[in-house]
């Protein structure tokens, strides 16, 4: 008989966490700790698997120019399909207008942290001072960029990197068995969180605001169907075997609400999908700060659904405005807590929209955070995908080579 996977395991958590969220609202508060627990574990394989990954990506090509190309393809990529989204989501909102009706309740607004939210801050913030303090604060996009430039110095010193090199090799695999290790807990964090949400919130989470609720998820899934499946189509991406692959990450991160849970499942799969290591490495942890696709579609409809709620007209021009003005704050601030939050909060204010919509909002965030998580990391293996048959890679013969290095590697074990 065949063991339940690790996904069915986290399927049947993730009800048994809403049941018992419902059935015993008070003991499941408690179980918050089964989350935090398992998100911490998580928070500590990202910075030196992230290290590792990508400096022996760089270091193994040999070729910094290659490296400089595939960022160049990939940036170009992230702007033009969160372009899409910011636009997906402004559609939604004025079509089914969610926040019509709705009536803000002046009173204090809930604190939001600081992010920086013009260009010159948001590149100051993206060059780590230090890559221990980087490593310390969870900073993604500063240890990108230093482990692609020690990466690209490691390919031009040559043999005498070879130990460094060899040392990351050694570190990557132990983070990878270490991933392994702390995905065994996934279940039980995955109950653990949607208990004490369910418990804390009510089952009224699933239901309250529903309107602006449904309009999120349908704008996702319009986004996921017709703008992502328009391009894995266009690139000929083996759409069948890219669900098989993704179903994991993309189930812990809508079950967890966090990228960082479904980053060390999704680095490990996209490269068994066929995409190369170094390209993976590269264009996954990059597009945390430069693609999320999720997270913009939902900005630009939830700035929208507060104006409404206010009771204020913005004239179309002025939403053009206000997506110029989102494509350039939501990059680089996938690190702070509640990114989105921090964005809307500025957006508000610069077009002199109530913050107290936030307050609105807030009830329902969880649900919505789910749902933009989950489609941030669908669409960013997707761009692994993309820009490796942008480079010429040929998936399905990759992954016949990466599911035969598998074997050998578990032959060996054995």
């Amino acid at each position: 008989m065949k063991r339940p996977s690790l996904t069915t395991w986290i399927l049947i958590a993730l009800a048994a966490g809403i049941l018992f969220g419902a059935i015993a609202p008070g003991p499941a508060k408690q179980m918050a700790i089964l989350g935090t627990i398992f998100l911490r574990l998580i928070k500590s394989i990202i910075a030196p698997l992230l290290f590792a990954t990508l400096v022996v990506g760089i270091a193994g090509t040999g070729n910094v120019k290659t490296m400089g190309r595939i960022g160049g393809k990939a940036i170009l990529y992230f702007e033009i399909v969160t372009t899409i989204a910011l636009f997906v989501g402004l559609g939604a909102v004025n079509l089914v207008k969610p926040g019509v009706g709705v009536q803000l309740s002046r009173g204090t607004a809930p604190a939001v942290a600081a992010a920086p939210t013009n260009l010159v801050a948001i590149l100051e913030h993206t060059f780590p001072t230090s890559i221990i303090d980087a490593m310390a604060k969870g900073e993604v996009l500063q240890i990108v960029v230093f482990a692609f430039i020690f990466g690209a110095a490691c390919a031009q010193v040559g043999l005498k990197a070879r130990p460094m090199v060899e040392f990351c090799e050694s570190l990557s695999e132990i983070m990878f068995k270490y991933t392994g290790f702390v995905m065994l807990f996934a279940p039980f964090g995955v109950f653990g969180a949607m208990a004490a949400t369910i418990g804390d919130k009510g089952l009224g989470i699933l239901t309250n605001l529903g309107k602006l609720v449904a309009t999120l998820y349908a704008a996702q899934a319009f986004f996921v169907i017709f703008v992502l499946g328009t391009v894995a189509l266009i690139v000929r991406i083996p759409i069948k075997r890219f669900i098989h692959y993704v179903k994991e990450p993309f189930l812990l991160a809508y079950s967890t609400a966090s990228s960082e849970a479904a980053l060390p499942s999704a680095l490990t799969n996209m490269e068994r999908f066929g995409v190369p290591k170094h390209i993976v490495a590269f264009v996954l942890p990059t597009g945390y700060s430069f693609n999320l696709d999720g997270s913009t579609l939902y900005l630009s409809l939830a700035a929208m659904f507060v104006a409404q709620a206010a009771n204020v007209e913005i004239p179309f021009g002025t939403q053009i405005v206000m997506l110029l003005t989102l494509m350039l704050t939501s990059k680089g601030v996938a690190g702070v807590p509640r990114a989105s939050l921090v964005i809307l909060a500025g957006t508000l204010a610069t077009f002199n929209l109530p913050i107290e919509g936030i307050a609105v909002i807030l009830g329902v965030d969880t649900l919505m955070d789910m749902a933009r998580t989950s489609v941030n990391l669908l669409g960013n293996c997707l761009a692994t995908a993309v820009v490796a048959r942008w480079e010429g890679v040929d998936l399905n013969v990759a992954a016949a080579e990466a599911d035969a290095r598998a074997e050998e590697a578990a032959a060996a074990a054995a």
